[in-house]
């Protein structure tokens, strides 16, 4: 535990650069680093703080020590990495090819329900009945005849 009075010191990334390759260079132990450039009142403390600033810039290079480790990590949701263009693009045109047939079928329902309603009102105007029937129920519980709806779908082939 920390002493009443003294400061918790908070050491640059060029100085945490300097130590280490100085360290490094002149074959100096961590308590000799530690006592010539003063980094921790306490011994062992010192010790152990040059042993994680080595640790961090022989597995992250100096760009490690740049970074700032205090504080809790995010546990939150993961960031989403982006995706590539070409998968994107692809994921676009994928997408406008879907839309366009969605269009084409509506457009396709809508000219059966139209044409069924004319041959029907046809029929209810001459009096007649269809022949054939499918065994498809419109909404209003009439039948569409089988002869226009599989004549339709040939032709729309």
């Amino acid at each position: 535990m920390r002493k009443k009075g003294t400061k918790n010191h908070n050491y640059s990334a060029e100085f945490k650069i300097s130590v280490i390759m100085d360290m490094r260079a002149n074959h100096l132990g961590y308590r000799e680093t530690a006592r010539k450039y003063n980094i921790a009142a306490n011994d062992s403390q010192g010790k152990d703080r040059l042993k994680v600033w080595e640790r961090i810039y022989l597995e992250e290079g100096a760009e490690g020590l740049m970074t700032e480790r205090r504080g809790r990590k995010s546990t939150g949701r993961p960031k989403k990495k982006p995706l590539d263009k070409e998968i994107e693009n692809d994921l676009i045109a994928e997408n406008q090819r879907l839309k366009e047939r969605n269009e084409y079928l509506e457009m396709e329902i809508e000219y059966i329900k139209k044409l069924s309603a004319l041959v029907l009102a046809e029929e209810q105007k001459n009096g007649k009945k269809t022949k054939y029937f499918c065994g498809k129920r419109k909404r209003n519980g009439a039948k569409l005849p089988f002869e226009i709806t599989n004549g339709l779908k040939r032709s729309l082939r």
